[in-house]
Order: C-alpha cells, then structure tokens, then sequence
C-alpha cells in the first residue's frame, strides 16, 4: 500500500509528531510510505532516520499566492506517484491534498487525524468534510463525538487510542530511580520527597502551574517534602516569576527539552497532565507505562487515560483545591502509589500498546482504500 503522510509541523511538534513518527516506524514494513513535511521540523529530521521512509520537503502556507503555487506542485506529484492513501494531520495540508487532488484520474483515498479538541463548525471544516475527507481517524472517544456531530459524521470515523514501544517506555529500578534523582535535584532531595513531573511542556494551558498554586497552599513542612519537573522548552522570565512569587522556586525544576523523556520520569512518583485543553496526551501514556501513577484534569479525552483512584485521580479542570487535596494525600501516605503504580503499567499494556496502535491504523487504512 503507497501512503503519503502530510503535516505541518515546523518546530518540536510535541506529541502530533510522536504519532506520526510511531506510524512510519510501526507500519514501515506494511506500507511504502512518503512523508512530505516542513525541513525544519523534528518529525523531518527524525522520520530521516527511519529506514524504508521517504522523506521529502512539504510546505503548506495559508497565503494564497504561495498555496497556489503549492498546490500545482503537489497536484503534479499527487499525479506522478499515485498515491492509494494520503494520511493529513492538520488543516492547511488537508486543505491543500484536497483542491490538489480534485479531477485527478485516479485520486487518493484522504484519510484526517483530528489530534486535537478545536471545533469544527467551520466553512472550512465543511468542505473538507464534503469534499476532502474519506476517512476521519480520532484519538480519543471525546474527539469521536465531536466529529459525529459534525459534517464529518458522513465520513467513517474510527477511535485508535495511540501507542507506546512498551519496551522502551517501562518501570525503571530503586537504583535507577535513585541515579534520576540526583542528576536532576543533586544531592538534597531526601526519600520522603514526593517527586510529580511532566513531559507535556511548559506551555500554561497545559495547567502545570495549577499544580504549583496546589503546592504553594500546603503548610511548610508538606511543601518542603514537594518536587514538580515540567520538560519542555525553557518558560518565559515573566512565568518564573510567577513561581517565584508563589515561593515555590525551591520546588519547581525546569530540565528543558529533553531527548529521552524517561530520563525525566524516571526521577518521579507521580505523573501529572493539568491541561485546559487535551484531545489525548502521550505525557499521560508514557507516565503510565513507566508505572507512574498519574493527576490528569477532565479536560477533552484526558479521563479516558484511567479510572479515577484505580491508576490515578482525575480532578475538574482548573481545580487548584482538588489538586491541592490529592497532593497533601499523596504526602499523607493515603494513598499506596506503588500499587497504583503497578495498575497504571497494566492500563498502558493494555490501552496503549504500539503494537495494537499500529494494526488498529492499518485496518483503517485498508477499510478506506476498500470502502467497506
């Protein structure tokens, strides 16, 4: 099967592009695949190393006169290769696979990946939906549902959940967790520390400051026991100073973009994704494979992750009081994160799992290039 898979993604990409990047290398030996994206991007950069992957420059500008131009070049190309499947990932590059492919004599089946909870109610939305769309893949059943109740409910819609290398992404030892520790907080932080990080980054919507008002609220000596690690890209001077005026400078480590995640998580007890926004969220998956406990807010797909108090505690979004509640019985020891631990892998074998990730993509590529 020839698929050609577009995005738009220039910079880090963040978990857009960890989807994108688990398909090539999950369905490299199923698919002939080309991926056309920006040269200035992780996905470009990483998807280059992936043997039996095309990897080729694709720009996909809103100005009209560039887009045009764009367009007749990937009409052209569309042409040549003949393509069974084009796989979007966003709405710019949708947007241009659809016009390109108009009146082609033999066009691809289009297949959309909604990666996040925008609304689709728009002009665009529509005519994507009508005239560009064979095939919507959500991420979440939350997505799901904003896409039945949509135009896009005349296309086939199908939930896959995404997936994690399970062998990669695992619980790390005592001595391990012990080296993590002390790479990043040196030697102060003692056992009776309660370490919660995220790999989701730095951005606010992502709600990772909620969880410092949380802490700033808790009586001197639980706050002392406290550590947050929040990876991304460095916060702005005017964010830190935030934290500074919270007093909670001391608890706050900010490890910047990491190439290995797990050098972050392993160093935790709990995993936390506060988001006010969240169609899905790989921090969450890879936190729960590493056999972490997670604090999620209900924001979008986020309480499909787990069951509440089973492999971790979902809070209304925004809540800086419920927060504050489960983190003070986390320090309390009312709850034992061991077990709760040992559920969370479990929920990513069995939710999670790359493996099934990938077939699960497959069988909808082959139910769009077949129609049934």
């Amino acid at each position: 099967m020839k698929v050609l898979i577009t995005d738009i993604h220039h910079g880090n990409g963040g978990g857009h592009v960890t989807y994108i990047l688990g398909l090539l290398r999950g369905l490299s030996h199923r698919c002939d695949f080309t991926l056309a994206a920006p040269t200035t991007g992780r996905l470009y950069r990483e998807a280059s190393q992936i043997p039996g992957v095309r990897v080729l420059p694709g720009f996909y500008t809103a100005r009209v006169g560039a887009a045009l131009s764009e367009m007749w070049r990937l009409r052209h190309f569309l042409r040549r290769e003949s393509f069974d499947i084009v796989h979007c990932n966003g709405s710019t590059d949708h947007r241009h696979v659809m016009i390109a492919s108009k009146m082609l004599p033999k066009p691809p089946v289009i297949i959309w990946t909604k990666h996040n909870t925008n609304r689709v109610h728009s002009l665009g939305n529509r005519l994507r939906a009508r005239f560009g769309t064979d095939l919507c893949i959500a991420v979440s059943d939350y997505v799901a549902q904003q896409l039945a109740h949509s135009d896009y409910r005349r296309c086939t819609v199908e939930r896959i959940y995404h997936g994690l290398d399970l062998e990669h992404y695992r619980p790390v030892s005592r001595q391990e967790k012990q080296a993590a520790r002390l790479a990043l907080f040196g030697p102060g932080v003692t056992e009776d520390c309660l370490v919660l990080g995220s790999v989701g980054g730095t951005d606010l919507e992502k709600g990772w400051l909620l969880l410092v008002q949380a802490v700033a609220r808790l009586e001197p000596a639980l706050k002392q026991r406290v550590r947050i690690l929040v990876a991304g890209d460095p916060p702005a001077p005017a964010v830190c100073e935030q934290v500074q005026a919270l007093g909670c400078a001391q608890q706050v480590v900010f490890p910047g973009l990491v190439k290995d995640v797990r050098s972050v998580l392993a160093a935790c007890d709990v995993g936390f994704v506060l988001s006010y926004k969240e169609s899905a969220s790989y921090a969450c998956y890879e936190s729960l494979a590493l056999g972490l406990p997670v604090l999620i807010s209900n924001a979008g797909g986020l309480p499909e992750s787990i069951e509440h108090q089973h492999e971790g505690w979902v809070v209304p979004c925004g809540d800086v009081a419920a927060i504050e509640t489960h983190v003070r019985d986390m320090l309390c020891q009312k709850y034992c994160l061991h077990t709760v631990g040992k559920r969370a892998r479990v929920r990513a074998e069995k939710r999670f799992d790359a493996q099934r990730f990938s077939l699960d993509t497959y069988q909808a590529y082959l139910k769009a290039k077949t129609g049934s």
